[in-house]
């Protein structure tokens, strides 16, 4: 057993979504969104460095000296896996370990609108999930893949950056790469995946141009792709979509884009105050000819509306979800007018000035 396997025991018992480690500074934890201390002796660096590198792969230990940052994941048998970066800081290293649940949870389970069921059995088209770091899309996702894996006969690919969640094959056969393990990079992965008979790929994250293009591509040629992007809503992530590509061919992939796009989920976590966990609000878009014909006539601006009007088809402003999970009483008013977007029909709750005082 690995020295720091007790950190892990303990994040577990504690209900730990993360684990700090920190040259010069004592451990700490994120519980519930906030950080907590643990009782222990600051870590010396060299300690530290120690204690990281038992449960680091030679080649990441490499890649760490060379470039003062690597990801990869580490799994511990019946407790847990966990997303871990490393990177140097002012007095040394650092590392942030991200605990992924051994159970994937079902839509139900996760308290999300029934329509997010309904994505896993799309035929073809691209998905989106949206949100901050730490909003929970990598659950999400992982929900809705399983359970396509479980209604589904069909060949699913994953190409992520490490393996989160492990999807056993079920009624589908699951292949699941690691960047930088399995291949080189999302977008030669995803290049690879297009002759490797897939009807389902997951890509992890759509950072760069290739990637994007890729992902629309196969949307486009009959796969069902679902992947994340950072950003805070639906129009914007569209948006961001087509701005990666130089402006000649922008006209060209937002009608490819419009074409292809099926449904964006922008997903945002929030703590319970009812009882010790997180919950999620979701805005949903879903790409309907109306929505599709927006997209391809640049007026992604109007998206908002055509959300509001399209309930019928599981669509939901962000803002009328926090509203549900306030009025529910699952969460505080404080944290639901910080996260909202119209932030006037939050004031009215609030007992003090927000705490963010540009928002007034």
């Amino acid at each position: 057993m690995a020295k720091i396997d007790a950190f892990f025991k303990l994040m577990n018992e504690q209900g730990a979504s993360d684990l700090h480690l920190i040259a010069g500074q004592q451990p700490a934890l994120r519980i519930r969104g906030e950080i907590e201390r643990v009782k222990y002796a600051p870590l010396e660096n060299d300690q530290l460095k120690s204690m990281l590198y038992e449960i680091t792969p030679e080649h990441k230990i490499k890649q760490f000296e060379e470039t003062g940052d690597v990801d990869f994941a580490y799994e511990i048998p019946h407790l847990a896996r966990y997303r871990a970066n490393f990177f140097q800081q002012k007095v040394g290293v650092a590392a942030v370990f991200r605990e992924i649940p051994s159970e994937i949870l079902t839509t139900r389970q996760l308290g999300l609108p029934p329509v997010t069921a309904k994505l896993a059995s799309l035929p073809r088209g691209l998905v989106l999930l949206t949100g901050p770091t730490g909003s929970g899309k990598s659950t999400t996702l992982a929900a809705i893949i399983d359970e396509a894996n479980r209604t589904r006969k069909d060949h699913i690919i994953t190409i992520e950056d490490p393996i989160e969640f492990i999807h056993e094959s079920k009624e589908c056969l699951v292949n699941q790469r690691e960047v930088g393990l399995h291949t080189k990079s999302f977008a030669s992965a995803l290049r690879g995946a297009l002759r490797e008979d897939p009807d389902i790929i997951l890509v992890g994250e759509l950072r760069d141009l290739e990637t994007i293009s890729l992902a629309i591509e196969a949307a486009s040629t009959g796969h069902l792709v679902f992947g994340t992007v950072h950003t805070p809503n639906a129009p914007k992530t569209i948006d961001r979509l087509i701005e990666v590509f130089p402006s000649g061919e922008q006209m060209q992939i937002r009608s490819t884009l419009a074409d292809g796009i099926r449904a964006v989920l922008a997903q945002v976590l929030f703590r319970r105050v009812d009882k010790q966990e997180r919950c999620a609000a979701l805005e949903i878009l879903i790409a309907t000819p109306a929505v599709r014909n927006l997209i391809r006539e640049s007026k992604t601006f109007q998206i908002p509306s055509m959300i509001q009007t399209g309930k019928k088809y599981g669509m939901q402003m962000l803002d009328d979800s926090i509203m549900d999970l306030l009025q529910r009483g699952w969460i505080s008013a404080e944290e639901a007018y910080i996260k909202a977007t119209d932030k006037t029909k939050f004031r009215t709750y609030l007992k003090d000035s927000p705490a963010d005082f540009t928002e007034v």
